[in-house]
């Protein structure tokens, strides 16, 4: 695994190091630079990686829970050196002296000291923090660069010689072709099966892309926008399907389906980085006229390709016609907050629970391609498809070829992938 920052390992727990001597040597162990495998990539022998959840000034300890779920009690005395580090860094240059005053619920902490055989404990020889307020404000700032100067789509074609991803990127008036040029130095990450989040994307490489997969691609756009120059790339292999609920589990978050169209049974498992969202009316008649190839003048999808307000997505600030802010693909369409796809819409739909979803709704649902092809983990899940079919039969007028998925025409529902 290559390097990656303090902030990504403390925040997605997506490597385990060996045994460290030395302030940097340790903190690079953070980073990944030296990995063993365990049964959970926070505990090993000489640390425990995870976040607060419980302080106990009194009783000098301090409950981490790691990304697996394991809970351990760190345990500190006058001996114990507590550190801050910033988001970012991959080395302790930077980290100042705290206190354990100054930790809170929520922060991520590198404990390290002899971990107990049980695994339920350590004595805590340095206690290294990143406040979760830090982590948060370092994430907003990575989003708002991937928004601003981000582009995604489905590969098309691939160049090896060359080290070019054509992408299909959708606009408002439809899929146009970008080519994007990657040179082995940037860095390649992939989704692994049955992954969620963003940050899950493990390292890879240009060889391990496939057309017909979904990218995303941090970099320079042409003057033109016909052309990428990418600093980072992430991709994956992703299937959204659509179906109708025939049951829900509350206490094995999971969701019973039967597909549109071919009546296949799925199940549908959520978790916590799951979205869940709600499509709302004007959104669901805005994708219906996407289905139908258009809008209608003046209305929602009309002839700027607008979404309606109100749950659907806006131009970036200062965006507009011609402008970086406000353009998404090549041929013109409204750059979603910048990042100019599906994805960005459903952010700003309502959200809604696991809870609250029926038998007989009618719901999407994205996912990597996973090894069961009849379980799914779902990154994002809308409920209100019913309202966009309804809406493209009250429409009538030419439709586009179906999707047999989803039981939608292709493009009406444009996700998979989940924002950084």
């Amino acid at each position: 695994m290559k390097q990656l920052t303090v902030a990504a390992l403390l925040v997605s727990t997506m490597a385990v190091s060996a045994p460290a001597r030395g302030a940097d040597t340790m903190i690079r162990a953070i980073a990944g630079v030296s990995i063993q495998q365990s049964a959970d990539a926070g505990i090993t022998q000489t640390r425990v990686l995870g976040e607060v959840t419980e302080i106990d000034a009194a009783g000098k300890r301090v409950v981490v829970k790691t990304d697996a779920g394991n809970v351990v009690t760190v345990i500190f005395d006058e001996k114990t050196e507590f550190l801050r580090v910033p988001p970012g860094e991959k080395s302790l240059d930077k980290a100042v002296k705290t206190t354990l005053a100054e930790i809170g619920v929520g922060d991520k902490v590198y404990a390290r000291g002899k971990v107990s055989d049980d695994q339920k404990s350590v004595p805590a020889q340095k206690l290294i923090v990143m406040a979760k307020g830090d982590i948060e404000k370092k994430h907003e700032q990575e989003r708002a660069e991937w928004r601003r100067r981000g582009i995604s789509g489905i590969i098309s074609a691939l160049d090896q010689q060359a080290h070019e991803i054509t992408i299909q990127a959708r606009g408002r008036e439809g899929a146009k072709p970008v080519v994007i040029a990657a040179p082995d130095k940037i860095q390649f990450r992939r989704y692994a099966p049955d992954s969620v989040k963003f940050s899950d994307a493990k390292t890879s490489s240009f060889v391990e892309l496939k057309v017909g997969d979904q990218l995303r691609a941090l970099g320079e756009r042409s003057a033109d926008g016909s052309r990428f120059t990418a600093e980072q790339v992430v991709s994956g292999a992703f299937r959204t399907v659509g179906g109708t609920v025939k049951a829900v589990n509350a206490a094995t978050n999971e969701i019973k389906v039967e597909m549109l169209g071919s009546k296949q049974a799925l199940t549908v498992v959520v978790n916590n980085d799951s979205i869940l969202r709600r499509i709302p009316q004007q959104v669901a008649m805005f994708l219906a006229m996407r289905g139908q190839g258009g809008g209608a003048p003046g209305g929602p999808g009309g002839p700027t390709g607008q979404p309606p307000q109100g749950g659907a997505a806006r131009p970036a600030p200062g965006g507009g016609p011609g402008t970086p802010g406000g353009q998404g693909a090549p041929g013109g369409g409204p750059r979603m907050q910048g990042g100019g796809d599906f994805q960005d819409m459903i952010e700003r739909m309502p959200p809604v629970s696991l809870a609250e979803i029926k038998p007989g709704d009618v719901i999407a649902v994205s996912s990597t391609l996973g090894a069961d092809p009849s379980r799914l983990t779902a990154i994002t899940l809308v409920t209100g498809v019913d309202a966009i079919l309804a809406a493209m039969q009250a429409a009538g007028g030419p439709r586009r070829t179906v999707n047999l998925s989803t039981g939608l025409p292709s493009g009406v529902l444009d996700f998979g992938m989940s924002p950084p």
